[in-house]
């Protein structure tokens, strides 16, 4: 049997980071994954497959309403090849998956395929071509999630579907129900919607994307209702039936009246569960709780001090970036050291275009915790950058303390805010005010001045360009 300092249940952007900084720090290490390809949700059916349909269909889009107005015409039809958009997302996995093989590699890292499950608390029993077991001084949990399901809704996974089955559709669907308005539903809505089909949205919540700032659901519900996409919030999903190729979805509106939603597809976007299936948890003595979230304390150790858990299969958003911080923070635990991670600093980002990011508090928490607090904002039509690209949509708010200045939230949409949003993270991390932000050369002319007019904003109200 072989033996490890390290083993990590699971190959996603926690797992697989936890190894390499597990080895890093001169751990042997070992990883096991149950999928023939390691990257978990987030390379295989997750993050980056999205990314790659959503930047086609945007291209797509562009072409057959943009391109004329840049002096760029194109004779006959644009026409959509799917099969081929899907072939190319497929492209991109591979690529990825296939250089976290590499880094398994260059790392020294045993990578074992199979399901890992406990013997006891250190032990691993893996059921994969051959059922081997292995040993090990410490190990991590890294199983992640999967699609949520409401309890009367039937995944048939060819009409009625999860995020998964909707990233290798044979057909453009002419009415896509997407149940659900977070970041996953509207995606991949907006990849259809540009493709051609029409969207209802059907949100339980007031808004969409409910746990951001209110003011970036509402702008990005207008530029929604513009692209033509039928939003409902405040409807309870009641029933989905399919009968042939129709689905018919029912839910009772704010007034408690039942309404009713026929599509060809569903796309049933409710969040995700944690996934600690054939993990045989109790055999190691590893408690989950009532969610089915393993149970860690603030060293991110579970109830058997030298079993670990990260990411989605914990407490906490689920996201990729956050999973990445606790894999190294539990690596370097391991090693005796002493790491950080300030949980309020984790941004959030919606890849819909324009894209929405935020990091820190909304104003609506900051009301609720009574926090006296100045606000400044500045629209993305005002700069030079976003007329020239024609991506006018959007705004940067900029949240700080109404008595010291200090950064408290930074809350943005439009063009590129998924990767502008790392200024006020860096900001936040350090502690700037917002004159800070707003004393630094910002190129010209770039996206990035809206962040350094909003900080002007919040700084005694003196945006130089609105």
């Amino acid at each position: 049997m072989k033996s490890y300092d390290v083993a990590i249940i699971g190959s996603g952007p926690g797992g697989y980071v936890a190894a390499i900084r597990c080895a890093q720090l001169g751990m042997s290490t070992a990883i096991i994954e149950k999928y023939s390809t390691l990257g978990g949700t987030c390379l295989n059916v997750g993050c980056i497959p999205s990314k790659a349909l959503l930047d086609s269909s945007h291209h797509y889009e562009d072409a057959v309403k943009h391109f004329e107005e840049h002096g760029i015409e194109i004779p006959g039809e644009v026409k959509v090849n799917l099969e081929k958009m899907i072939s190319r997302k497929q492209s991109v996995v591979d690529q990825t998956t296939g250089g976290i093989d590499f880094l398994m590699k260059k790392n020294k890292i045993d990578v074992y395929e199979g399901v890992g499950s406990f013997k006891d608390a250190t032990h691993i029993k893996i059921d994969g071509k051959e059922a081997t077991e292995i040993e090990a001084k410490h190990i991590i949990i890294a199983t992640g999630s999967k699609p949520a399901n409401l309890p009367f809704i039937d995944l048939d996974k060819e009409r009625i579907i999860t995020s998964t089955e909707a990233l290798k559709l044979k057909e453009i669907p002419k009415h896509m129900i997407v149940i659900g308005g977070g970041v996953i539903g509207l995606e991949l809505g907006q990849v259809y919607g540009r493709l051609g089909a029409d969207v209802t949205v059907v949100e339980y919540m007031d808004r969409i994307i409910p746990t951001m700032d209110a003011g970036l659901s509402k702008e990005l519900t207008k530029v929604f209702k513009k692209a033509k996409f039928n939003i409902n919030v405040s409807h309870k999903v009641k029933s989905v039936e399919r009968k042939g190729d129709e689905i018919i979805v029912k839910a009772d509106n704010k007034k408690g009246e039942e309404v009713e939603f026929k599509g060809d597809y569903c796309l049933v976007s409710v969040g995700r569960r944690p996934f600690t299936d054939g993990l045989n948890a109790e055999a190691a003595g590893v408690k989950l709780n009532d969610r089915g979230q393993v149970e860690v304390n603030e060293h991110l150790q579970t109830s058997v001090k030298n079993i670990y858990a990260i990411g989605d299969v914990i407490k906490g958003a689920m996201l990729a970036h956050k999973a990445e911080e606790e894999g190294v923070f539990v690596a370097e635990t391991i090693a005796g050291q002493k790491p950080h991670i300030d949980y309020n600093l984790i941004p959030g980002v919606v890849y819909t275009w324009p894209e929405v990011a935020s990091v820190g508090k909304t104003e609506e928490e900051l009301k609720e915790e009574g926090v006296a607090y100045k606000s400044g904002q500045f629209p993305m039509r005002a700069l030079g950058r976003s007329r020239a690209s024609g991506d006018t949509d959007g705004f940067v708010k900029i949240l700080a303390d109404k008595n010291t200045d200090e950064v408290l939230g930074v809350h943005m949409i439009g063009a590129r805010c998924a990767d502008l949003i790392a200024e006020g993270v860096t900001a936040m991390e350090y502690r700037a005010s917002a004159e800070d932000i707003a004393r630094m050369s910002h190129a010209h002319p770039t996206y990035a001045e809206a962040v350094k007019e909003a900080a002007l904003a919040a700084t005694e109200d003196r945006a130089l360009h609105v």
